[in-house]
C-alpha cells in the first residue's frame, strides 16, 4: 500500500497522497491550474477507477495466480474493455504529451500503474492463449507506448517501479 510520511504526517492511498503533496506543495500542480483542467483529470481518474481498474483486476489476476484461467470468456470480455480504454488513451494521446493538459498530472501518475501491470501480465506465458490484443504496445497503442516511454525516461521513474518486476 503507498504511504507518505512527511513530519509527523502520514498519508495512505495513492489519491490522498497526491492531494496532500498538491497542496503542500503546489508547483507544478498535479491536479492543474484551470478549473477546466482539474475537471478532466478528475474525469480521467473516474474512468480509470470505474472501467480500468476492474477489468483489470479479471485479467491480471488469473495470469499471475493461475487461477481462473479457465474462465476465458470473463477474461475476454474485460480484455474487451481494456482495449476499449487504451483506445480511448491512445486518442487522447494522439494529441498530447499527457492526459490532460501540457505538464504529468494526478491523471498520468495514477495510470501508468495499471497500465504497466496489464503490459506485464499480457507479457507473461499464460497469457498467450488469451489473445489480449494488448501487445505489441508500439503497433496496437502507438499513442501510449509513447507515454509510458515519457514517464519512464523521467527523473527518479525507476525508484518507483517495483524491484521484482526487473
Amino acid at each position: 500500500m503507498p504511504t507518505l510520511k512527511d513530519g509527523d504526517f502520514v498519508v495512505y492511498e495513492s489519491l490522498a497522497i497526491m492531494a496532500y503533496l498538491d497542496r503542500k506543495y503546489p508547483e507544478p500542480p498535479l491536479f492543474a491550474k484551470t478549473p477546466e483542467d482539474t475537471g478532466l483529470i478528475w474525469r480521467a481518474l473516474s474512468e480509470c477507477e470505474s472501467y480500468l481498474v476492474s477489468a483489470d483486476d479479471k485479467v491480471v489476476r488469473p495470469v499471475f495466480f493461475g487461477k481462473g484461467l479457465e474462465k476465458v470468456e470473463e477474461i475476454q470480455q474485460a480484455a474487451q474493455t481494456i482495449r476499449q480504454e487504451f483506445k480511448t488513451l491512445d486518442e487522447r494521446l494522439a494529441s498530447s504529451h499527457w492526459l490532460v493538459g501540457e505538464q504529468i498530472s494526478a491523471a498520468d501518475i495514477a495510470v501508468i500503474p495499471l497500465v504497466q501491470l496489464l503490459l506485464r501480465a499480457a507479457s507473461k506465458e499464460a497469457a498467450q492463449p488469451l489473445n489480449l490484443g494488448l501487445l505489441p504496445l508500439a503497433q496496437t497503442y502507438p499513442n501510449i507506448a509513447r507515454w509510458v516511454q515519457r514517464i519512464e525516461a523521467l527523473p527518479n521513474y525507476q525508484r518507483t517501479y517495483p524491484p521484482h518486476w526487473r
